[in-house]
């Protein structure tokens, strides 16, 4: 038998209860915003992202302590200006680098059909390689265009197509803050819309806000002759010199602005100054808070009201100071870029960008394209600048000076023409101070001991009081060591100076050190022998006086 009863109440209360409570969530839930922000390593992301998020300096983690993920993220509740409530949250996500590795990460993070119409992009660019500007724009411009592609589904067609008219409607509807702005001029403007001028809005096709932000922007100018050396040792770009920088500088700014013009995007110079950081903040929250585009009026009926927006950018264009460019997309021109500088095609370099974009990987250019013009800007930009390390320079030249041995810094002790050997206890020849020579001053020490002996042993065999006083008094060497030669002593055989010679002599063999024995061997030698006395008495400068004894004699 078949229940004809009906299903059980409960589950009526069940489903109703469960939609009320979605639309009571959906209705008092919080907006979530994105910010992606895409760019190379060390280009100042991480600065940025704290920015974004007004995160305080004591909040950020130390170097040594951050952990690097494969995708960086962050958020903080966005508030009015009564700081009542909360109109947002805001998400940043950080891309460490342009690596696929990297990349193919955001899509599971942010797919593109929930994400268009709630997300900005800020493609980082660092000031200290410019260089690599145009290159790494491309790059990141090509991937975002991906991105946004998608799988192709109709939703994300749709989604597409609402957010690029969103962008093209803000770009119209563009207008230059003033300070003192009319109410009746300001609506009248509002309302009018103006066409599109030449190369703008011609890419990005999912209408995605774009920011191109150089960072580092106060090394432009700065007094070093090299940008980018470093602790690193990773050297730089050679600047050049006075208006030829400048205008380089210039030259390169131009060409970044006819880029972003064709994307829709802004242009932002920033330094570490808050200044600089918090313009850029308002302009992002001001694009994401962008109001959708106005439906067109009906035949008859009064157009509709705008949306306002609740984050107004109320900045000047300032395309004047070259650390703090502030270029709001929607007010750039091929005009306005090229009376920066005169003599800049800026349908030339537009179309050099095409190049670029259609050219495939293999395939060869028939004319150069924007990334081929821009390394050969004149004057043309030097060469990647990559000096020795330090170590091994300094371990280099160690090498090459130990080597020789002329670079002994004692040389200059040294007198360059002696070329004698040092002794056992030092060098034994004359130096460059100018010291008394050995040889000389033992010559002379000899001699005076030499007569010296003979003056005191005649005294004491004659008994003569003065001469002993005399030979006491001839006992002691002059202080100068300027007494005669051996040679000059009669009745006395000269003992041979000692030769300082540290080679072998060529008549005897004999070396310095043996000279030297033998010299002091021979003093000691002579005192021992028994004809010692009588050779010094006949050696004595007359007869002894009659009565007078010996030395022996007196002595008893």
């Amino acid at each position: 038998m078949v229940d004809s009863r009906p299903a059980s109440p409960e589950e009526q209360p069940q489903d109703l209860w469960s939609s009320i409570l979605d639309s009571v969530s959906t209705s008092r839930s919080t907006p979530s915003k994105q910010i992606l922000v895409l760019g190379q390593p060390s280009t100042g992301k991480t600065s940025l992202a704290a920015a974004l998020l007004q995160k305080a300096s004591t909040d950020e983690v130390k170097e040594d302590q951050r952990l690097d993920f494969a995708l960086g993220y962050d958020w903080a509740d966005v508030r009015d200006d009564a700081d009542e409530d909360t109109l947002a949250r805001l998400s940043v996500y950080t891309v460490p680098s342009a690596a696929s590795s990297y990349t193919a990460l955001l899509p599971h993070f942010l797919p593109p059909r929930n994400s268009i119409p709630h997300t900005v992009v800020m493609i980082v660019l660092d000031w200290t390689k410019p260089w690599l500007f145009l290159e790494e724009l491309h790059m990141w411009l090509s991937w975002v265009e991906q991105w946004v592609q998608g799988d192709s589904a109709r939703e994300l067609v749709i989604a597409r197509e609402e957010n690029r008219e969103r962008l093209q409607a803000h770009l119209q509807h563009y207008t230059e803050p003033s300070s003192d702005p009319d109410p009746a001029a300001a609506s009248t403007l509002s309302n009018t819309l103006l066409p599109l001028g030449p190369g703008t809005f011609t890419h990005n096709i999912g209408g995605v806000p774009i920011a191109v932000v150089c960072t580092k922007a106060d090394l432009i100018d700065e007094g070093n002759d090299v940008i980018g050396a470093g602790a690193s040792g990773m050297g730089g770009m050679v600047k050049g010199k006075g208006g030829e920088w400048e205008e380089r500088t210039d030259g390169i700014m131009q060409i970044l602005r006819t880029v972003c013009l064709k994307y829709g995007a802004g242009l932002f110079y920033t330094t570490p100054l808050p200044h600089t950081l918090q313009v850029l903040r308002q302009y992002a929250l001001h694009m994401l808070f962008m109001p959708p585009a106005p439906s067109p009026a009906m035949a008859g009926s009064e157009a509709p009201a705008p949306t306002r927006n609740p984050f107004p950018f109320l900045h000047k264009p300032n395309t004047l100071d070259r650390d703090r460019i502030v270029i709001p997309s929607g007010w750039d021109s091929w005009g306005k870029i090229s009376v920066l500088r005169d003599g800049f095609d800026a349908k030339a370099w537009g179309e050099a960008w095409e190049r670029d974009l259609e050219q495939t990987e293999n395939e060869p250019a028939e004319e150069p394209g924007a990334k081929k013009m821009f390394a050969s800007l004149p004057p043309p930009l030097p060469p990647f600048n990559n000096p020795t390390p330090e170590q091994v320079f300094l371990a280099k030249n160690y090498d090459e000076n130990a080597r020789r041995t002329d670079r002994d810094p004692r040389g200059a002790f040294k007198n360059p023409v002696e070329t004698s050997a040092a002794g056992i206890v030092g060098p034994m020849g004359s130096s460059s101070f100018n010291l008394p020579n050995v040889e000389k001053a033992l010559t002379d020490m000899e001699s005076g001991f030499s007569m010296s002996s003979s003056t005191n042993l005649g005294a004491s065999v004659n008994g003569d009081p003065s001469r002993k006083a005399s030979g006491r008094s001839a006992g002691r060497p002059a202080g100068n060591l300027t007494v005669p030669g051996p040679g000059g002593v009669p009745g006395r055989s000269p003992v041979a100076s000692p030769t300082l010679s540290t080679t072998p002599s060529p008549t005897s063999g004999q070396t310095q050190h043996e000279v030297l024995q033998n010299f002091f061997q021979s003093l000691l030698s002579s005192k021992d022998r028994p004809g010692a006395s009588t050779s010094v008495r006949t050696s004595g400068s007359g007869p002894p006086k009659p009565g007078s004894g010996d030395a022996t004699d007196e002595g008893s």
